[in-house]
């Protein structure tokens, strides 16, 4: 049976890392379905879910500099560890919230909304650099894959499980994922103790602060790569109006709406269970530029689209090609960022990442305010294509990106 396992998974420290991934995503799309139906509950008022999404994602752009600096000078598995306990902790007061009784106020769940932002603001850098520190960069396409893999299997199937489990007891809800994160804190501490990084005790220096950004700016591939994800989804976010399709142009309701927000995911779980069998044969550059293309000529067709079965299968080919841009990207940035970099590099794409999905939302309802949603999203997907056509003049380097598995790793 082992033999059968994508050689990456084969190493024990990934393996490990791979289960902490799986589970950490599993119980948080889970614990993430009950507070969203605990706070609408509330007040009946979408805006509260928006502000305790607005309270997690405050933290990022405030921590992420000082907390890539962290990544790149402690034990990455005893920083992503001790943001692990955390998770568990916040679980647990999300228990006792739900099992007093008290759901009948808001301020509990930003509070924990902010916590949340807060620990995930300090654990992303250092457990996304474990990745390359733990596995050679033959396998590190591989690896990647298969990191998303965990995710998208949680993004799949917790909610669903979660749902299923809050129609029962909603205590459970929080039970189980308190449990799976334990799960995940078990094996990250279970994760072989990497080497303190250099110059630990050295006061911290506002260009060692900055050194994730100088590397970023000065590298031009990573740059491209980085910038015309931004781009991509800050346009190309259809996903965000699914609601009005659902139900105004497809004429369904929360069972097609549940479907169309699940396409992607296949598809970019169908996708990430192809790289990490077989990486990608063909240069990295040309086929970024072409996948982004594609996911404009989806996008265009599925805001044109009033037949379900054809929108489910444009939205789940956007996440297939998805997919494969964000490999080719975290693939480029984890293969060319020196180790000594990793942290304060990650912390920085995290910002981008996080905030081109929460403007991508806002943009994607603005333009449907002003055009209609159909043009919103024809014109979005026009723009990807667009963006596509004329980026290798901007980043002539990308475009010329080789083979992912020839890429040399600077090392420290």
């Amino acid at each position: 049976m082992r033999h059968r396992l994508p050689p990456v998974l084969r190493l024990r420290a990934f393996a490990l890392l791979w289960t902490s991934l799986l589970a950490n995503g599993f119980a948080s799309q889970m614990i993430v379905v009950a507070i969203g139906w605990q706070v609408y509950s509330i007040n009946h008022r979408p805006l509260d879910l928006g502000l305790v999404g607005l309270a997690e994602f405050l933290p990022l752009p405030i921590l992420a500099l000082p907390a890539g600096q962290l990544a790149d000078r402690m034990s990455r598995r005893t920083v992503a560890a001790v943001a692990g306990g955390l998770t568990v902790l916040i679980a647990g007061v999300l228990l006792l919230i739900t099992a007093s009784g008290t759901t009948d106020k808001l301020w509990p769940f930003l509070v924990v909304g902010l916590l949340t932002g807060i620990t995930s603001a300090i654990g992303n850098p250092a457990s996304r650099a474990l990745t390359p520190e733990l596995v050679p960069t033959e396998l590190l396409q591989s690896a990647i894959a298969l990191r998303s893999v965990a995710g998208q299997i949680g993004v799949v199937v917790g909610p669903a499980v979660g749902g299923l489990i809050y129609v029962v007891e909603p205590v459970a809800v929080y039970a189980i994922g308190g449990a799976l994160l334990t799960v995940a804190l078990i094996a990250t501490l279970a994760l072989p103790k990497t080497v303190l990084r250099k110059q630990i005790d050295a006061p911290v220096t506002r260009e060692e602060l900055l050194g994730g950004i100088h590397f970023i700016r000065e590298t031009r591939v990573v740059l491209g790569a980085i910038a015309l994800d931004l781009v991509a989804v800050l346009f190309g976010d259809a996903i965000a109006l699914a609601p009005v399709f659902a139900k105004t142009i497809l004429e369904g309701g929360p069972v097609v709406l549940g479907a169309l927000r699940a396409a992607p995911s296949v598809g970019a779980l169908t996708g990430a269970l192809l790289i990490a069998r077989r990486p990608l044969p063909f240069r990295a550059g040309p086929t970024l530029l072409v996948v982004v293309a594609t996911f404009g000529a989806a996008t265009i067709v599925f805001g044109l689209s009033k037949s379900l079965p054809l929108s489910l299968l444009m939205l789940a080919i956007t996440g297939f090609v998805d997919m494969i841009s964000m490999n080719i990207r975290a693939t480029a940035v984890a293969v060319m960022t020196p180790r000594s970099l990793q942290g304060r590099v990650a912390s920085v794409e995290m910002v981008f990442i996080s905030a081109s999905n929460e403007l991508g939302a806002f943009e994607a309802g603005g333009m449907a305010s002003l055009l209609g949603t159909v043009r919103a999203v024809v014109l979005g997907g026009a723009l990807m294509i667009g963006f596509a056509a004329t980026w290798p003049r901007i980043f002539p380097e990308l475009s010329q990106l080789g083979r992912l598995d020839e890429l040399e790793s600077p090392g420290e």
